[in-house]
């Protein structure tokens, strides 16, 4: 079965229509095909859907599903911040949704209404909050993300957890490494988190064709260790344009295989989950 579960169209900040995901994933002989705009957040942005806009989004779907046998999901991809995010429940029961993906994109520091973006385009909006924010300290910086990351796993429910380890994406080996003791019991304490909480973890190809990290979401060193627990992974693209369905698919898949990934799950449209 071919799918993409992870998709952002010009409801959110992708760059082209739900109807130009829907022929390219034709093309691509998909079965399925997941829309997950990012959700709305308290405060003026750029980057999520308008609340008000949801109704339209998911009517815009079902449309296109009627013209269609590519299999099309609905989503929404929810940013966790603590004591200013809405609860993931909340948008799926109230829009019906398929799925959750959670995700940290922004990061609270403790006692500050100020938030560290580690997305993006710009590695020195990265540099910038690691400085004002955490005086530089990169190890309360990071620990401050998983911790976040712990603290989405124990309160909200979700189906899909998003690119575990962004964290490092505009780090790229300057301020700490993957490697390091401390950094390694964080992400192990994610991972057992997520096996607990019978989350599916994606392996994330953004990074990778977008050139801003040298390796997928998560690490290998995580992937075999999310193995060896039998976490379930979907292979996501985080497609923000129609061609990009798809990119680098073939090679997660390899990737998962070295890992001792036998498969992939799916979602299953009658059961409401993924397996």
């Amino acid at each position: 079965m071919k799918a993409n579960y992870h998709t952002h169209c010009t409801y959110c900040d992708g760059k082209d229509p739900l109807s130009a995901f829907v022929a390219a994933a034709e093309n691509l002989h998909f079965n399925q095909l997941g829309f997950s705009s990012h959700a709305p957040v308290p405060f003026e942005n750029d980057f999520g859907i308008q609340e008000d806009q949801i109704p339209n989004y998911c009517q815009e779907i079902d449309n296109l599903q009627t013209q269609t046998n590519v299999c099309l999901l609905k989503a929404l991809e929810c940013d966790f911040i603590p004591g200013m995010s809405t609860p993931f429940q909340q948008f799926k029961d109230t829009y019906n949704l398929d799925y959750i993906i959670g995700g940290v994109h922004l990061v609270r520091p403790q006692n500050s209404e100020k938030l560290w973006f580690i997305d993006g385009s710009k590695r020195e909006i990265y540099d910038d909050g690691l400085f004002q924010l955490f005086n530089g300290n990169i190890k309360q910086a990071v620990t401050t993300f998983w911790e976040q990351t712990f603290e989405m796993l124990e309160t909200q429910r979700m189906d899909i957890i998003a690119h575990v380890d962004k964290i490092k994406m505009h780090n790229q080996h300057r301020f700490f490494q993957e490697d390091e003791s401390w950094y390694k019991i964080l992400a192990d304490k994610a991972l057992q988190l997520i096996r607990q909480y019978d989350v599916v973890m994606e392996i994330n190809t953004r990074g990778l064709y977008k050139k801003r990290c040298d390796a997928f979401y998560p690490s290998t060193e995580i992937l075999q260790k999310a193995r060896k627990l039998d976490i379930p992974v979907v292979i996501s693209t985080d497609a923000h344009k129609a061609e990009e369905l798809g990119w680098f698919a073939a090679e997660a898949e390899q990737e998962l295989q070295r890992c001792g990934y036998g498969n992939v799950v799916h979602f299953d449209k009658e059961k409401g989950c993924f397996r």
